[in-house]
């Protein structure tokens, strides 16, 4: 039923696309991009219900004080301290170490501002944990989501963000001025 009324709201209300040919593999980080407004994160949530998928994600604790942070949590939400100077990657490593089923979305940029400067959180959680990275790209400009793309980290970060940031590249976000890759 949930699926059924993200599917209409993605597909039918909205005008949204779907492009998906990575698998639905038991565990991995969604690398999300580009995030440059709020709506990214409904528009996300609508399209990996609408697919049947199921993630959680990460979020400044800020955001969750009653009733949103309840409703935030329902579906997923992980808060973040971000003034806590916590081993978070590793954490989150032993987590999916002992889950059967681990998805947790993260946007590489940390901000909806522009930000070259990616986190690499999200990189070092799936090499710790030996798990793909799916590449999620959000296009505005196509009103269509796409995950045809996801890569095992090889342990040499600046060979591998380069591939990712490449990826993501052929998207455009709400704020397209908002979006930046850096220097690859």
């Amino acid at each position: 039923m949930k699926q059924a009324i993200c599917r209409y709201i993605y597909f039918r209300l909205l005008g949204w696309k779907a492009n998906v040919t990575v698998p639905d593999y038991d565990k991995y980080i969604i690398c999300a991009a580009p995030h440059t407004s709020n709506w990214d994160f409904i528009i996300g949530k609508l399209f990996y219900c609408a697919i049947g998928r199921q993630t959680g994600f990460m979020m400044k604790k800020e955001w969750f004080f009653p009733p949103l942070g309840w409703l935030l949590k329902a579906m997923g939400g992980i808060p973040i301290d971000r003034s806590r100077k916590t081993s978070l990657v590793e954490t989150i490593s032993n987590t999916v170490k002992e889950s059967k089923r681990f998805h947790l979305a993260i946007t590489p940029e940390g901000t909806r501002s522009p930000n070259p400067d990616w986190k690499k959180g999200f990189y070092y959680i799936a090499l710790n944990a030996q798990i793909p990275i799916v590449l999620i790209g959000i296009d505005y400009k196509a009103k269509a989501i796409t995950a045809e793309k996801a890569l095992r980290p090889c342990g040499d970060y600046e060979k591998d963000i380069k591939e990712i940031k490449d990826y993501f590249k052929q998207f455009t976000g709400k704020h397209p001025a908002n979006f930046q890759t850096g220097d690859i």
